[in-house]
């Protein structure tokens, strides 16, 4: 286990609060990073997706890097512009 996973680890053992909040943020996180590499794997800018979706180049970047709230169809609408379809599965 590496050093960061081992404090993260012990921190969420510790404190409730923070491990709440950590597997939040790391969702966000994540999803704005599945965002960034389906664009990227297009070969689209964030202005193209802007474009296709009809709006600006900020609230893409918002979405990229600040994954919070977005909508499930926004998602889906996101999927299409840049080539790809959304899956969604509730385990």
């Amino acid at each position: 286990m590496s050093d960061l996973k081992k404090y993260v680890e012990n921190r969420k053992a510790r404190d409730p609060e923070f491990a709440e909040n950590y597997e939040a943020g790391y969702l966000e996180f994540k999803i704005g990073v599945l965002l960034r590499q389906a664009r990227e794997e297009a070969g689209l800018t964030q202005e193209e997706v802007a474009q296709k979706l009809n709006t600006k180049k900020s609230a893409i970047s918002r979405m990229e890097n600040h994954a919070k709230d977005i909508r499930l169809s926004t998602l889906g609408k996101y999927a299409k512009a840049v080539g790809k379809k959304l899956h969604f599965s509730v385990g």
